[in-house]
């Protein structure tokens, strides 16, 4: 059911959805491996749709850690909702992931240590793409963290625009195949990013 659910939406409204097909596990894992569970307050998850990353990020937090999730689809927001109405220290809104400033306020939400991102950025509008990592940068803490997942590294560039540093990895068991874009803010090697620092701003 929750893979026809993902086609149907995919056929209403492609641009939106990015795939015929939910995440694959393997790549789920890949997406939460870089995430300090121990360390981590504050996790935001735009784009969640049928819930693949969800469901590990609230497998492996601590209990007390807080979990917004962003999803501007009705179908899957409502799916989401009565998934995980049991789940505590877990807010679900209905919204535009570009708006995120204003629903952290609202929950009393300081800042997120990880936002993690299932939103197609390949084929969102540049403007819409552009506010939504803009304000991801205002909201993450210091050393935070932005992952998301591309189908290709089409929007590398564009990316790097907002993050110093961008790491990649590449996950060929899921369909289509895709690649883990690991996005900070600071350096991560003083002498190796020297003089890189300006290019991406």
């Amino acid at each position: 059911m929750k893979d026809l659910s993902f086609l149907f939406q995919y056929i209403v409204n492609p641009k939106a959805v990015g795939a015929i097909l939910p995440s694959s596990r393997f790549l789920g894992d890949k997406m939460i491996e870089g995430i300090d569970f121990k360390q981590a307050k504050y996790i935001v998850e735009y784009g969640p749709g049928t819930g693949v990353f969800t469901e590990k990020l609230l497998k492996k937090r601590d209990p007390k850690t807080i979990v917004l999730l962003v999803e501007n689809n009705k179908d899957f927001y409502l799916l989401l909702k009565d998934k995980f109405i049991e789940e505590e220290n877990l807010f679900i809104v209905y919204g535009s992931a570009e708006n995120i400033e204003q629903y952290l306020r609202e929950y009393g939400i300081p800042y997120a240590d990880y936002v993690i991102s299932g939103l197609p950025f390949a084929s969102l509008p540049k403007q819409v793409s552009y506010k939504i990592l803009l304000n991801t940068t205002q909201i993450l803490n210091k050393d935070g963290q932005f992952i998301t997942f591309q189908y290709t590294k089409f929007k590398k560039v564009f990316i790097e625009r907002f993050f110093i540093n961008v790491d990649i990895k590449r996950e060929f068991r899921n369909v289509p195949p895709a690649y883990v874009f690991s996005c900070t803010m600071q350096e991560k090697n003083v002498e190796e990013y020297d003089g890189v620092q300006n290019s991406y701003c």
